[in-house]
């Protein structure tokens, strides 16, 4: 093929394609980034909540286990007596 003019027409519309392609792949990989970048921060954003709750359960369960240590055994209740059933004898 011969030396084309990057003027010519057939040269404007090859460059406006490829721009075009090129704008949309960009559009892509921004989006995607973004995309990750918001998945990643919900992500960390869970981690933290997890790892707050999870010290806030080991807390209360060292506090629970040292009261349960401190206080006195509870008195085991009497057990009920089941009322032995009526017999009817005709």
């Amino acid at each position: 093929m011969p030396f084309e003019n990057p003027n010519s027409r057939g040269g404007r519309k090859r460059d406006a394609s490829q721009r075009t392609a090129d704008g949309v792949f960009k559009a892509w990989e921004t989006r995607t980034q973004m995309v990750k970048s918001e998945l990643a921060a919900a992500s960390a954003a869970t981690d933290a909540k997890t790892a707050r709750l999870r010290a806030l359960r080991l807390e209360k369960e060292r506090q629970d286990a040292e009261a349960a240590s401190l206080a006195p055994p509870a008195a085991a209740a009497p057990a009920k007596k089941r009322p032995k059933p009526k017999r009817i004898i005709a």
